[in-house]
C-alpha cells in the first residue's frame, strides 16, 4: 500500500516518518528501509532500520529512481515498509506530475507486499485528485 503523509515544509512530516518508523520496527518481524535526501537523522532511528541517503547513489531522475527501490526490494526478502522522506527531492519529480511515480510505487507494493510511506511537501488539495485516497496524513 502506498501511504501519503503530505504539508508543506516545516509542517513536521519527518518527525512523523521517524516516529512511525522507529513504532514500526517494534511490531513487525521483517526489515525497514528509510530513504532520505542526507543522513541528518542516523541517530533518530532505531539501529534495526536502514537508513539510505540516496543524494549519494547519482539518481537523476524518477526511473532511475524506481529502479533503486526496485534493486532494494530484490535484494532484501524481508522487507515490509519503505519510507520516502522528501519524496519530491530524492525521485527529482520536484515540479513534475508525481502520478506516474506513485503508479508505479503501487505495482510495486502489490507485487511485493511492501508498504511506502512518502513524504510529499505540498498540501493537500494540491495532491492529484486520483491520490487523495492515498494522503493518510495531512500536516
Amino acid at each position: 500500500m502506498v501511504h501519503l503523509i503530505t504539508g508543506n515544509k516545516g509542517k513536521g512530516k519527518t518527525k512523523w516518518m521517524l516516529d512511525k518508523a522507529n513504532k514500526a520496527i517494534k511490531d513487525i518481524l521483517g526489515s525497514i528501509c528509510y530513504l532520505d535526501k542526507n543522513a541528518q537523522h542516523m541517530y533518530e532511528l532505531n539501529n534495526r532500520i536502514r537508513l539510505i541517503n540516496v543524494s549519494d547513489y547519482m539518481i537523476e531522475n524518477d526511473d532511475q529512481f524506481l529502479g533503486f527501490v526496485s534493486g532494494i526490494i530484490s535484494q532484501d526478502h524481508d522487507l515490509e515498509q519503505m519510507y520516502f522522506d522528501s519524496f519530491l527531492n530524492i525521485s527529482n519529480l520536484e515540479d513534475a506530475d508525481v502520478r506516474p511515480a506513485i503508479s508505479r510505487l503501487m505495482k510495486l507494493s502489490e507485487k511485493f507486499n511492501v508498504d511506502f510511506f512518502i513524504s510529499i511537501s505540498l498540501d493537500e488539495h494540491e495532491i492529484p485528485e486520483e491520490l487523495q485516497k492515498f494522503v493518510e496524513v495531512s500536516l
